[in-house]
């Protein structure tokens, strides 16, 4: 068994400060043996406004919030999984998902598929696709010191056809960096969660962002991680103070145990494969 590390953090539209809440975390997870440290969806900044955050893009070369958690990945030799936005065509931006190695390398890059565009009566309005580029592929699983892991982010977390595509590819671990709404996360955030986990036997790793960035935008919080049987082995809480982190140790006995017991036979002669 090996223990993987969920973050949370409230980021604002400060790269410099929201590296410095990174650090901590980084810190934190070392300290609890950590071989990865999962960090949320948009970690490097949340802006104010669509205009705001296309201001604030950096390609990774010149971002602040990305080379200095290279430098953090390499001086700790931890595993680092960490949503950025990148500059995009057209005044847009990437919501981007990137593994950092031990040794301070990119060595994967995911690009949100799903984007959240929502008008949620007394609640809030929300229109990524104005602002984000949109990604057009699923990233193969890689191999990890906690598993196979798959990327996803946020809103993919309601479309079940990407984790069955990710677990079809051998994933052991799916993950959800998140910036969810308030309302949006009580009435769903781990009951769609642990859905995931259950139907590809995996576990899944959310990280999430947490109370307010802004006078317009707060987060739901309730970083977890879920094991292959539905249960949620590590959690945190919605409210804010400094950046917090839950660990869990990925069993890979029970994630095969479980697979080998209620194996997943897809009828794929009656509809497609996913």
């Amino acid at each position: 068994m090996v223990i993987a590390a969920v973050g949370q953090l409230c980021s604002t539209a400060s790269a410099s400060a929201n590296l410095a809440q990174c650090q901590i975390l980084v810190r934190k997870a070392v300290a609890a043996g950590a071989k990865a440290l999962f960090l949320p969806e948009a970690s490097d900044y949340i802006a104010s406004s669509p205009a705001e955050s296309v201001s604030l893009a950096r390609s990774v070369k010149d971002s602040e919030f990305v080379l200095g958690l290279q430098r953090e990945a390499l001086q700790a030799q931890l595993h680092i999984n960490v949503g950025i936005h990148e500059p995009a065509a057209d005044g847009k931006v990437k919501n981007t998902l990137v593994w950092i190695n031990e040794k301070g390398v990119i060595t994967q890059r995911y690009q949100k598929i799903h984007l959240f565009d929502v008008d949620i009566k007394d609640g809030p309005v929300l229109k990524e696709s104005a602002s984000v580029e949109k990604g057009m592929e699923i990233l193969r699983p890689f191999e990890t010191p906690v598993g196979r892991v798959g990327l996803s982010i946020c809103f993919d977390l309601r479309f079940p056809e990407i984790s069955l595509a990710l677990r079809r590819n051998e994933a052991q671990i799916i993950t959800y960096p998140s910036a969810f709404t308030i309302p949006t996360g009580r009435a769903h955030w781990e009951t769609l969660l642990r859905a995931r986990a259950i139907e590809t036997q995996s576990y899944v790793i959310a990280a999430a962002q947490a109370g307010p960035h802004n006078e317009k935008r707060s987060s739901y919080g309730h970083s977890m991680i879920v094991n292959p049987w539905g249960e949620v082995v590590a959690k945190l809480g919605d409210e804010y103070q400094e950046p917090q982190i839950a660990t869990a140790e990925i069993d890979f006995e029970l994630l095969e145990k479980i697979r080998r017991e209620i194996p997943l036979l897809r009828r794929t002669d009656i509809y497609p494969v996913v």
